[in-house]
């Protein structure tokens, strides 16, 4: 699933399979308590929390792996030395398997992105 038409989160959660459900549910519940504030839409297919209109954060079930995207320059800077040796793209970091996700991570990602405004890539 690379885009979703999906109306909403619970939505897009029910499309994916079920050895990716989990650990997206998890996903989401990550940013619903890190992410104070933000709102949670889908956008460009995939779940998103946005701030003041703004999407800084995003999570999506990809073919080969699921994708969580910081779209913070800022946060991905000043986590630069812990996301080395991650597969990463743009903006985006790659899990290839769920099982892998370092949640410690994610929550410290969403944190940073939490305690204040920054511009997006």
């Amino acid at each position: 699933m690379v885009q979703s038409k999906a109306a909403d989160v619970d939505g897009y959660l029910a499309e994916v399979p079920g050895e990716r459900r989990e650990a997206l549910a998890r996903l989401r519940d990550l940013c619903r308590a890190e992410l104070k504030g933000f709102t949670e839409g889908m956008e460009y297919g995939m779940p998103s929390y946005a701030r003041d209109g703004v999407v800084e954060i995003g999570f999506a079930s990809q073919k080969q792996y699921i994708s969580f995207y910081i779209l913070r320059t800022d946060v991905r800077a000043a986590f630069e030395q812990r996301l080395a040796g991650h597969d990463m793209g743009k903006g985006c970091l790659r899990f290839r398997k769920p099982e892998k996700i370092d949640f410690d991570l994610v929550r410290d990602l969403l944190a940073a992105t939490a305690a204040g405004p920054g511009t997006v890539c």
